[in-house]
């Protein structure tokens, strides 16, 4: 769904806690045949399909309304250079996504790795655009300490998007030149 320039999504997550609710509203209103049950039971499942969305369009906007700041202020480094020294620091960084996490969570992480190293990259509301594995991108964001008070350097990512082709593995490369052959 769309909401002016701000993509809202919802997880499977969510529509699961509706649904679980749903049917436990709907199975305890047949075991006590009570329909007061339906007074609480229905604003609750309303609350819990506006909720999730509501949340995400407000995060999306301030990630959105941030993006410009970063642009101006980030400065660009190799994955190599960033240390707990530069917490805080907006920092901007291209590479290559090596691995997913959480995406069915709308808090996606990715892993991504440059010529001199890897970093891991946290996002707290999904991305603008749909992020895969061996996409080359752009991250923008603040360093952070993995933990609150300990751990590595990880980026805690405003916006990040792709700015190059997929990367293709040897075997894909193959496979493709092994199709077009038998055309």
């Amino acid at each position: 769904m769309k909401i002016g320039d701000v993509h809202v999504r919802i997880t499977a997550l969510h529509v699961a806690v509706f649904l679980i609710f749903t049917i436990i509203l709907i199975i305890t209103y047949f075991a006590t045949g009570e329909s007061d049950v339906f007074v609480w039971g229905i604003p609750t499942l309303i609350l819990l399909l506006l909720i999730p969305p509501a949340l995400n369009y407000l995060s999306q906007k301030q990630y959105s309304d941030l993006v410009p700041v970063y642009e101006k202020e980030a400065k660009s480094v190799r994955i190599r250079t960033i240390n707990l020294n530069m917490v805080g620091k907006p920092v901007r960084i291209e590479g290559i996504v090596e691995r997913t996490y959480f995406r069915f969570l709308n808090r996606p992480q990715y892993l991504v790795a440059d010529r001199t190293g890897e970093i891991s990259v946290k996002m707290f509301t999904a991305p603008a655009e749909d992020i895969r594995v061996n996409d080359i991108v752009e991250v923008l964001g603040t360093v952070i300490r993995r933990y609150i008070l300990t751990g590595d350097a990880v980026i805690n990512c405003v916006s990040i998007r792709r700015i190059g082709k997929k990367v293709e593995k040897k075997g894909e490369k193959k496979e493709k030149e092994a199709v077009k052959e038998k055309s």
